[in-house]
């Protein structure tokens, strides 16, 4: 069975290459410094209106959308997740990746914000298909996240983006196009 390498984005300050065994890298205080970070308030985000401008632009990108400009302005941490091909199973040695996540989110600093998990796709694979994958990829980082690592759901919003928002536009089928990215969406309210 084929195995795809998937990176988490964690919206924050700090860039790490993939693939250098990163999750044992980054202490639980990082991550907390990191997704904490919030330059004064978070920006209104309104997670139905991105689901549907990401839906309607299948094909056609999401970076220029004001909606999704407004997420493209925050830093970024990249953490190594993987699924199995064209599947949304989270592949058994990402679990420490995302206990990791799970760790910071449950800080005592970070308890009172909610998170958006964006998933990515390459462009190989129809954009309709990939749209549905990236969302399922997403939404498997949350229920992960959720039920296994006790986060509130009501912190925690996904979405698919499929291949619309590539880190490498140059070359929309490179690996580091397929990933998840998690969003400080500011307080909960």
């Amino acid at each position: 069975m084929k195995r795809i390498q998937f990176k988490a984005l964690l919206t924050i300050g700090l860039m790490l290459s993939a693939g250098e065994g990163v999750a044992q890298q980054i202490s639980d205080m990082q991550l907390v410094r990191t997704l904490g970070r919030v330059e004064n308030a978070a920006p209104a985000i309104d997670v139905a209106l991105l689901v549907e401008e990401a839906t309607a632009s299948a094909g056609k990108g999401v970076a220029n959308l004001p909606n999704w400009q407004k997420l493209s302005k925050l830093s970024q941490l990249i953490l190594d997740i993987e699924f199995e091909n064209d599947s949304v199973a989270i592949e058994p040695k990402s679990y420490r990746t995302v206990g990791l996540i799970a760790d910071a989110l449950h800080h005592p600093n970070l308890r009172r914000y909610k998170f958006l998990v964006v998933g990515h796709t390459s462009s190989t694979g129809d954009a309709q298909h990939n749209l549905k994958l990236s969302a399922q990829r997403a939404n498997a980082i949350t229920e992960a996240l959720s039920t296994t690592f006790a986060i509130a759901p009501d912190r925690l919003y996904s979405i698919g983006v499929g291949e619309e928002w590539p880190l490498d536009a140059a070359n929309l089928k490179a690996p580091e196009n397929r990933r998840v990215q998690l969003i400080n969406l500011g307080l909960v309210q």
